[in-house]
């Protein structure tokens, strides 16, 4: 007898091909349990070492030893005419056989629910499940590949590492921001769904894009393990799907290694030219980009803002020539003058101190020449902030705040189409941008286009937001609307007691002055702690024309509310204008509703 046919005799060959089968079956569960139970990765490791450490042992022991209907024998113990060898090898069979088909039906129920990692439900992930009883979703119409990057679950056992779930998934979606020919839904619209329980088509059709880019971030210690899929929405396919079990040693390396590898899927899918993207090292202190997520997530959320820039202060501590920590420090602190007013802390220099610092480092970036712009337009040097504006959209294209900041900038010297223009770049990269919606409304106003301008705001109320609303009060007042004048009103102003009525009635009385109502609101202010200079269309109802000229920032859009229209025909405007907007004028033109009389003269509507 050969050996072949002898290690078939002894079902040597049948154990072999159970125990592989087997051990396949077993490392599937044991991925399953690691995450179910949240067990540490080196878990899997040990599994995978004593399952090939029992191969040997198992062919071994299939080789030395039969089963008997007396037990376990030494083969050479036993006699073959008694051997039962052949049944043996026939339960193995079906042994084998059992086990093929639960593994088959894992690895079918794997591919079916490959998603169970998020926090969406899987079951109804395919269009045709999720269509309302009415008709079926909005049709995605997409012109060129597009996706959405929604923020990655965080599975680690402390709550606390979501900043680093979150951070992973936005640094992800900056990166594919910069792959030309790909759409990606801005960071403010895919953040909307984190925790919402929606179904994969849902989103995709309230996004308008046809993939979307989900998965799950662990973090123990000094390992990572990303799991990131790409499902096409038309087609519910998942095109990619990849888990990232890495040290930390370099944190940007793993997202190069995610991005191209969505890059390669779509390209491969879709066969559009999309273009590598490559991912620099911005900090070799991981500790240094640990704190640098943690602020982040603080500052985007605006909350504990003195946190955050301790936080900040620690990282270019721990990296001097960590630029974008220097950028994002300079942001919170400019943030900050504004949130934080009465901690005693210098935030304005601050906050150009560390910008200057950041361009030193990197003058490609530009966050940093936004906040220097902000810092130049409270000084009123209109024309060197929108300067640098300039430079922060050039750096930086799909930067919405820049955008929103240069829109405001126009806006507060006249040049509401302008403006208007740069607003509606913000939304054309960020739809969902809040405050670009309402500074856009208030230009459109502003410029007289009101039916255009009312509706935009109307759509802005039922998200409950707050930015511009008191700049329509007198809308709703003159269009006989005074229960709407009065909610919109008291939803700007917040605090209780304010003489609503007393705002209304002096823009009913229009011009008309009012000794009494004006003298009620200067004891609330001064109650609430704040200048009268503060509430901007307040000001304008009760013509308090000192505030033009206030340090107050922003108290010089209201120069351009409707209502001040008397204001603009007084030498106080033109002397203002000429101190703060002409250069810009004279050098980038007149609003629409000021002439150039010549010789340093003109006239504004």
């Amino acid at each position: 007898m050969s050996f072949f046919e002898e290690l078939k005799r002894r079902n040597v060959i049948r154990v072999g091909i159970a125990y592989t089968v087997g051990a396949w079956l077993l490392l599937q569960l044991t991925e399953v349990l690691i995450e179910l139970l949240e067990l540490p990765n080196e878990a899997g490791k040990y599994v995978i070492l004593i399952l090939v450490v029992g191969f040997p042992l198992a062919l071994f022991f299939a080789w030395a030893f039969e089963m008997t209907p007396d037990g376990v024998k030494r083969e050479a113990d036993v006699d073959r005419s008694q051997s039962i060898a052949t049944q043996t090898g026939h339960k193995l069979d079906r042994s084998i056989i059992a086990i093929l088909v639960l593994a088959l039906a894992f690895f079918v129920y794997d591919k079916l629910n490959s998603g169970s990692e998020n926090h969406f439900d899987t079951e109804n992930q395919s269009a045709e499940a999720s269509a309302p009883e009415n008709g079926s979703l909005t049709p995605i119409i997409a012109v060129e590949p597009s996706i959405a990057v929604l923020p990655f679950v965080n599975m680690s056992n402390d709550p606390e590492q979501e900043y680093f779930s979150d951070g992973i998934s936005e640094e992800l979606l900056n990166l594919l921001v910069r792959v030309d020919g790909l759409k990606v839904a801005s960071r403010t619209s895919s953040f909307t769904y984190k925790g919402k329980n929606l179904n994969i088509p849902e989103i995709a059709a309230e996004l308008k894009v046809d993939h979307i880019l989900e998965g799950s971030v662990r973090k123990a210690g000094n390992r990572v393990r990303i799991t990131a899929q790409l499902i096409d929405v038309k087609t519910d396919r998942h095109l990619w799907s990849d888990t990232f079990d890495r040290e930390l040693v370099d944190i940007f390396a793993i997202q190069d290694e995610i991005a191209n590898a969505i890059v390669d899927a779509l390209k491969a899918e879709l066969g559009v030219g999309l273009e590598a993207v490559s991912v620099a090292t911005a900090t070799e202190n991981l500790d240094a980009y640990d704190l640098y997520l943690k602020g982040r997530g603080l500052f985007i959320a605006r909350q504990n803002l003195a946190i955050a820039a301790g936080l900040l202060n620690r990282a270019t501590e721990l990296d001097p020539d960590f630029a974008q920590a220097w950028e994002l420090l300079a942001a919170i602190h400019r943030v900050s003058s504004s949130w934080l007013t009465g901690d005693g802390i210098d935030h304005d220099t601050m906050s150009q101190a560390a910008a200057q610092k950041a361009l030193e480092i990197d003058p490609g970036l530009s966050m940093a020449y936004a906040v220097i712009a902000g810092y130049e337009a409270e000084s009123k040097d209109q024309l060197e902030g929108i300067r640098n504006l300039d430079i922060a959209v050039r750096n930086d294209p799909k930067n919405t705040t820049a955008w929103l900041w240069r829109g405001i900038m126009l806006k507060d010297i006249g040049l509401f189409d302008d403006a208007i223009v740069d607003l509606d770049k913000c939304l054309a990269i960020d739809p969902g941008y809040l405050n670009c919606k309402s500074h856009k409304a208030s230009s459109l106003l502003f410029a007289g286009r009101t039916e255009e301008a009312v509706e935009l705001f109307e759509s802005i109320l039922l998200e409950n937001f707050h930015s511009t609303n008191d700049e329509f009060v007198s809308h709703y007042v003159k269009s006989g609307q005074r229960t709407m004048a009065a909610l919109v009103a008291a939803s700007f102003v917040f605090g209780e007691y304010a003489p609503i009525k007393e705002w209304i009635e002096a823009i009913e009385n229009e011009g008309q002055p009012n000794t009494a109502a004006s003298a009620q609101w200067l004891r609330w202010t001064e109650k609430q702690g704040m200048s009268e200079c503060a509430m901007f269309s307040v000001l304008v109802a009760f013509r308090w024309d000192h505030c033009y000229e206030s340090e107050i920032s922003g108290a010089q859009t209201a120069i351009w509310h409707p209502d001040a229209a008397y204001y603009r025909k007084t030498p106080a405007f033109k002397a203002l204008a000429n101190k703060n907007m002409m250069s810009y004028w004279q050098k980038h033109g007149f609003p629409s509703q000021c002439r150039d009389l010549g010789e340093g003269d003109f006239e504004c509507d």
